[in-house]
């Protein structure tokens, strides 16, 4: 059975998953705040590290718009740590080794690297709303300048 593709304007799905420490972090601890939720595919890689340290260096532009940044991988709890740490990043990574959460967002399916098919998380990110909604999708995502582009985005749609 096919999966039903998630739309914007739906409700987000719940999801709780160990961040970077081991503590359990629930999408419902997020509710009347936006929150940005950018899945990718593995700590301590080029493309990963550019995201996540642009979603750090733009924390205080995403506080100011009462927004949470989560990043969103396959990657362990202790792999998540050692990369929180090497480049002091600012915002919650959770791990998702199951890849449950990652599937509920359409962000796992089939990449072709190096001329070969495989299954892996495809580089997407959702803003949902302070009302538990998804309010905007990236299905695929260049990872350098992303952070920037999306609060322009969510500068947009809290005025709108």
């Amino acid at each position: 059975m096919a999966k039903k593709k998630l739309d914007v304007g739906a409700k987000a799905p719940a999801f709780t998953l160990k961040n970077q420490t081991g503590d359990k972090v629930k999408l419902a601890e997020f509710a009347g705040s936006w929150v940005v939720v950018y899945f990718y595919p593995k700590d301590d890689t080029p493309g990963c590290t550019t995201e996540a340290c642009e979603f750090t260096g733009a924390l205080s532009q995403f506080n100011k718009l009462d927004a949470f940044v989560i990043g969103i991988s396959p990657d362990t709890v202790e792999r998540h740590g050692k990369f929180y740490l090497k480049y002091n990043l600012k915002h919650v990574l959770l791990a998702d080794p199951d890849h449950a959460v990652i599937e509920k967002y359409g962000a796992w399916g089939e990449k072709t690297m190096y001329g070969k098919k495989k299954m892996g998380v495809i580089r997407s990110t959702w803003i949902v709303g302070p009302d538990g909604k998804l309010r905007w999708h990236w299905p695929k995502v260049k990872a350098a300048g992303h952070a920037e582009q999306v609060a322009e985005k969510l500068k947009e749609l809290r005025a709108g």
